[in-house]
């Protein structure tokens, strides 16, 4: 059976192939090569691909995905495609799906929304719950270093407190808008934005949301 992760995988890379290698992307400095080398040292180079989180790391992640970006193109989409070599965590359904639901989920739609005429995806309420569920787990990573509080709220009432503080601003939408948002794409997500003027400005502008 077909997991959400395989799905957005399979997506992701039939929007990367369509667009071809030098389309804009939502991810700032990155057309969609750097894009797709993002994905696959991700997922084939963890040596290097700690440097996300790690500043040690860093250095080394940059020089791998230079190296890989300068691959063929064709190369890198059939990689996606094809998924994480055979030994890697990443081919056990309940990993792939933790770690890559998400991650696909957000670099397909900054392939899409960095397009003019995008419109939004209808996704199925299974699926809007299962990004809802792990929007509640990783809120405050995503929300850590905001200047205010942050509160994330469904169109059912459902929240999730991303940052505690005051004043407090209340983001409302759909749990797969909520995560562009949290994930530092303000200005590509589809939500309703609440609270003290000067507070939801301070938000807008902040750098600090995402991991």
């Amino acid at each position: 059976m077909s997991t959400f992760a395989k799905r957005e995988r399979l997506l992701l890379a039939d929007l990367l192939e369509t667009a071809g290698p030098e389309a804009p992307t939502l991810c700032e400095g990155w057309v969609t090569r750097d894009l797709a080398a993002h994905v696959v040292v991700r997922e084939r180079r963890p040596d290097a691909a700690g440097g996300a989180l790690l500043k040690q790391l860093a250095p080394r992640l940059e020089r791998v995905t230079a190296e890989f970006a300068a691959k063929p193109y064709e190369e890198l989409i059939q990689l996606i495609r094809t998924g994480p070599p055979r030994f890697s965590p990443f081919q056990l359904k309940q990993v792939d799906e933790a770690a890559n639901t998400v991650e696909f989920y957000v670099h397909t739609e900054d392939v899409r929304r960095a397009q003019p005429d995008w419109a939004p995806r209808e996704l199925d309420p299974v699926f809007q719950d299962a990004l809802w569920s792990r929007l509640e787990r990783t809120a405050r990573l995503l929300g850590r270093g905001v200047p205010t509080g942050l509160v994330l709220r469904r169109p059912d009432g459902q929240t999730a407190v991303a940052h505690r503080g005051t004043p407090v601003v209340t983001v409302t939408g759909e749990p797969s808008e909520l995560l562009m948002f949290g994930f530092g794409r303000q200005n590509a997500a589809k939500v309703a934005v609440d609270g003290d003027e000067a507070a939801i400005a301070t938000l807008h502008d902040s750098k600090q949301l995402g991991i």
